[in-house]
C-alpha cells in the first residue's frame, strides 16, 4: 500500500457536519493531507464563529474551503449544494471531483421510548426525524453526488457510527436504532458501489468527549466505564479518527469496504474491567 498525495487543484473532500467534533477533526486532518474541504455545517451565535475559524485554519493549510450553513438533512439544501459544485467544478480545465466523502451528523432526539409523562417520551415524529437525519440522509447524498458525477474512481466515503447500535443505552433508543441503520445502508452502498471502484466503510469510534456526547444523559457514567475498558486508559480523541480517515484517504488501498472499522483503543473487545495499568 503506498500514499497517494491529493492534488490541491482538484481533489475535494465533503464533510457533513464539519464544524465540531469528528467533522470538524477530520476537516482540519484532511485539509493538511492537502485535500479541499467543502463543510457542511448547522450552527448559530458563538458556534458560527467557530466554523468561521474551522475554514480559516483550513485555508491557512493552503488549500479551498467552501463552507454551508444550512441543515445538510434538508432535500433543498442537498440540492443547492449539488448544483453549486456542478457550476463551480467546471469553471476550468481542471476535473474537480469528490475524492472523500464523510458523513458525521449527530442530531436526533434522546427521548426514552416508556415515560409516565407522554410529553416526556419519544414521539413518532422525532423517531423519523432521528433516522432521516443521522441515518438516511447518507443514501441521500450519496445518490445525488453519483448521479451528478461528482465522484471520482477511488472515491472513499466514510461514515460516523457508534457501540449504541450494539449495546443498550439509557435514553439513547432513537440513535441506537439510527445507527444501525447507518451502518446497514454503509453495507448496502458499498455492495452497490463497488463496481465503480469507490468504498464505504463506517467508523465506530469509542466513547469521545464530543458535543454530542455532552448531550446524553448519563455521558459521565458512559465516560467511567469506557475509561475502566480500554487498555491505553484514555478517551478515543476526534483526532484519532481523523488520522484513521486520512490514512485510508491518502493510500491507494481499495479494497476494504463494507466494514465497520473499530477506532477506539480496544474499547469494544474489552468486555470486562481491563487489568492492565498505565
Amino acid at each position: 500500500m503506498s500514499i497517494l498525495k491529493p492534488d490541491k487543484t482538484k481533489d475535494y473532500a465533503i464533510i457533513l457536519g464539519a464544524a465540531s467534533g469528528f467533522g470538524e477533526a477530520v476537516s482540519l486532518e484532511l485539509a493538511s493531507a492537502g485535500f479541499n474541504i467543502i463543510g457542511i455545517h448547522m450552527d448559530r451565535g458563538t458556534n458560527l464563529k467557530k466554523a468561521d475559524q474551522i475554514k480559516k485554519q483550513i485555508m491557512e493549510k493552503g488549500v479551498n474551503a467552501i463552507f454551508f450553513n444550512m441543515n445538510a438533512a434538508s432535500e433543498k439544501n442537498r440540492l443547492e449544494v449539488i448544483e453549486y459544485l456542478k457550476t463551480e467544478f467546471n469553471k476550468d480545465k481542471e476535473e474537480k471531483k469528490i475524492k472523500v466523502f464523510l458523513h458525521s451528523l449527530a442530531f436526533g432526539s434522546l427521548a426514552p421510548y416508556i415515560h409516565t409523562d407522554a410529553k416526556e417520551r419519544l414521539t413518532q415524529k422525532q423517531m423519523e426525524m432521528t433516522l432521516s437525519v443521522m441515518a438516511h440522509s447518507l443514501v441521500y447524498w450519496v445518490q445525488d453526488l453519483f448521479h451528478n458525477d461528482l465522484f471520482t474512481k477511488g472515491a472513499k466515503i466514510f461514515s460516523m457510527t457508534s457501540s449504541g447500535s450494539v449495546r443498550v443505552v439509557p435514553y439513547y433508543g432513537a440513535v441506537s436504532a439510527a445507527k444501525s441503520a447507518l451502518e446497514s445502508h454503509t453495507r448496502q452502498l458499498a455492495l452497490e458501489l463497488a463496481p465503480y471502484g469507490i468504498t464505504v466503510n463506517a467508523i465506530r469510534a469509542g466513547v469521545t468527549y464530543t458535543p454530542a456526547l455532552r448531550k446524553i444523559p448519563g455521558h459521565a457514567t458512559m465516560i467511567d466505564l469506557a475509561l475502566s475498558q480500554i487498555p491505553a486508559r484514555r478517551l478515543t480523541q476526534p483526532a484519532d479518527v481523523a488520522r484513521f480517515i486520512s490514512a485510508l484517504a491518502t493510500s491507494d488501498e481499495a479494497w476494504a469496504t463494507g466494514n465497520i472499522f473499530n477506532v477506539d483503543g480496544g474499547e469494544m473487545i474489552a468486555a470486562y474491567h481491563s487489568p492492565f495499568k498505565k
